[in-house]
């Protein structure tokens, strides 16, 4: 009986022994998404650029939207919003495929020996790189718009660490329950569109009622989007103390999710 480890180390043996299958099948996974369209890959830059524009028109010129201060204009407005929506769009595009992930892939349960730990941050590395496209319209638009980004931009990487891991906690939590409780892939559509309205997606912090911001940036993910317009627009970078502990707190919780993983995958084949 093959034993599933579920220590940090083992975790971290096996990304890294499986690193060619993962970038193989991370690259396939990109690629599958346009298969037989006739723009092929240059969809993830043009899907933004129709995504910005939508923004633009619909929270600017129809909503007269503005950000903090009635003196922000319509672009910049737009630069906001579509900062939150990318970073969302990583969040709910993993969240969404982790309840089908082992469901999805019985052969690879049943007929051969596979490291099923990898399924979840493939579907993350994908999700990632369509959020790297996303970010280079950002900066292209804002280039336009603001001229050049603060320095702190510089540490976006740094500020999406924490929610990639995130991320990967939950998704190897929610595919290895729902292999069990099959009603979770009814649910999680309801959930992401409650958290898209909970986490400051269309709207700032500072538009929170004191009473209740503790409240609204305890959610990783409105803190996250929060540090990432603040560098990206404000030039104001994350406290070093602030983002240390919010990436050990994610590191914790993304290996729960694997432990949680390692725990119930012993019992997939019989269930599947």
């Amino acid at each position: 009986m093959h034993i599933h480890r579920s220590s940090p180390l083992a975790l971290l043996k096996s990304l890294w022994n499986n690193r060619h299958l993962i970038i193989a099948l991370t690259k396939r996974d990109v690629a599958g998404r346009y298969k037989e369209t006739g723009f092929g890959l240059f969809w993830s830059l043009i899907n933004p650029l129709i995504l910005l524009a939508v923004y633009t028109l619909v929270f600017g010129l129809i909503f007269k939207g503005h950000w903090q201060s009635n003196h922000s204009s319509t672009m910049e407005y737009s630069l906001s919003i579509y900062c939150g929506i990318i970073i969302f769009t990583m969040f709910s595009e993993c969240v969404s495929r982790a309840p089908n992930i082992i469901l999805t892939n019985k052969n690879y349960v049943k007929k051969v020996i596979f490291p099923l730990e990898t399924l979840p941050l493939i579907a993350l590395l994908s999700a990632l790189f369509h959020c790297a496209i996303s970010f280079i319209v950002w900066f292209i638009f804002n280039l336009f718009v603001n001229g050049l980004p603060p320095l702190s931009s510089l540490l976006l990487p740094l500020i999406i660490l924490p929610l990639a891991l995130i991320v990967l906690g939950v998704s190897w939590l929610l595919s290895a329950l729902s292999v069990y409780i099959r009603d979770i892939r009814q649910i999680i559509g309801s959930v992401i569109t409650m958290l898209m309205f909970l986490s400051g997606v269309f709207y700032s912090a500072d538009m929170i009622p004191e009473n209740f911001k503790l409240l609204f940036l305890a959610n990783p993910l409105a803190n996250i989007i929060d540090l990432a317009r603040n560098a990206l627009l404000h030039g104001i970078p994350p406290k070093p103390a602030e983002l240390l502990l919010l990436t050990l707190i994610s590191s914790l919780f993304s290996w729960l999710g694997f432990y949680t993983f390692q725990k119930l995958r012993k019992g997939f084949a019989d269930v599947l």
